[in-house]
């Protein structure tokens, strides 16, 4: 029983010196371990009673023979190997049962760390995600800004291109008008002297036909 007790005492012991000193491989070796072990959650619990079962009936034996002394006044030597048998067995078991305990917690703690820095690592992953996503939007602001200004700066042109465009068909129009009075005039003119013409070519003919009749 003592020697099984040293046995899972240097274990736990070794156990837990893995857990506190940063060996990678190691460590991560005995957490694949005990994420195992903790799987047979009522194995462990089963075996911890045991053990806690057997601490108190070595804790009574050694306070059972503690009382018998008491009322003889003496431990004889048969008394004394069983209360430093108990003893040194309560020992090993309760430094067992807390090195137990201590790995739980342990074991527990780092898989928490494990998982924060996990998640911090895809947080800072994220982030430099973002900060990307970030700088480009940014450039593609800048090159929307570019290609606006681009645009403002044709649409400018086009519309003073446009002005221009209305104020020589203004103008053109104005000409036509123009044109068009002076070929009005020149109809009328022409008109007239149509009629003159018409007028003078009867006087001539009438002149001509009273010369004829003398």
């Amino acid at each position: 029983m003592i020697q099984l007790l040293y046995l899972i005492l240097f274990a736990e012991g070794f156990v837990a010196l893995l857990l506190m000193v940063e060996i990678s491989p190691l460590r991560e070796l005995i957490m694949i371990g005990l994420d195992q072990v903790e799987k047979r959650r009522g194995t462990v619990l089963t075996i911890a009673g045991t053990m806690v079962v057997i601490l108190i009936s070595n804790s009574y034996s050694i306070a059972k023979i503690q009382n018998k002394s008491a009322k003889v006044g003496t431990m004889t030597p048969m008394d004394q190997v069983l209360w430093r048998t108990h003893l040194l067995e309560a020992s090993l078991l309760g430094f067992s049962l807390f090195l137990g305990f201590l790995i739980v917690c342990m074991h527990s703690h780092l898989r928490e760390l494990n998982n924060l820095r996990t998640t911090v690592r895809d947080s800072r992953q994220e982030v430099e995600r973002l900060e990307k996503e970030k700088l480009k939007l940014k450039e593609n602001e800048e090159k929307a800004k570019e290609a606006t200004k681009l645009m403002q700066k044709e649409v400018s042109e086009s519309i003073r291109k446009l002005d221009k465009l209305k104020l020589e068909s203004k103008e053109k129009e104005t000409r036509v008008e123009t044109a068009e009075g002076h070929v009005a005039a020149l109809q009328k003119q022409m008109a007239d002297l149509l009629l003159e013409y018409d007028r003078l070519l009867e006087d001539n003919q009438n002149l001509q036909a009273h010369a004829v009749g003398k």
